[in-house]
C-alpha cells in the first residue's frame, strides 16, 4: 500500500468516525446552554467539512499520479 493510499484510507476511516459521532455528540452537549450547543454543533460541522476537503485533495492527487505516465516517451533512435 502506497503512502497516499494509506493516507486517503486513514482521512476516510476519520471521516466515518467524526460523521458516526454526531447523534453521541448531540447526547454529550444536551445539557449545556443553547449557545453552547450550536458552538459544539458548529465546530464539529467544520471538523467534517475539513476532513472532507482533506480527502478530496488526497483523491484528486492520487487521480492526477495515477493518470501521468511514469515515463515520457522518448523519441526513436536514428
Amino acid at each position: 500500500m502506497s503512502n497516499d493510499d494509506f493516507r486517503i484510507s486513514r482521512v476516510e476511516k476519520t471521516l466515518r468516525w467524526f460523521e458516526q459521532d454526531i447523534p453521541l455528540l448531540n447526547m454529550r452537549v444536551r445539557d449545556l446552554s443553547q449557545e453552547r450547543q450550536e458552538s459544539a454543533r458548529k465546530f464539529a460541522a467544520a471538523v467534517i467539512a475539513q476532513t472532507r476537503a482533506e480527502l478530496e485533495r488526497l483523491m484528486r492527487k492520487r487521480m492526477v499520479e495515477t493518470s501521468e505516465p511514469a515515463e515520457l516517451p522518448c523519441e526513436p533512435a536514428d
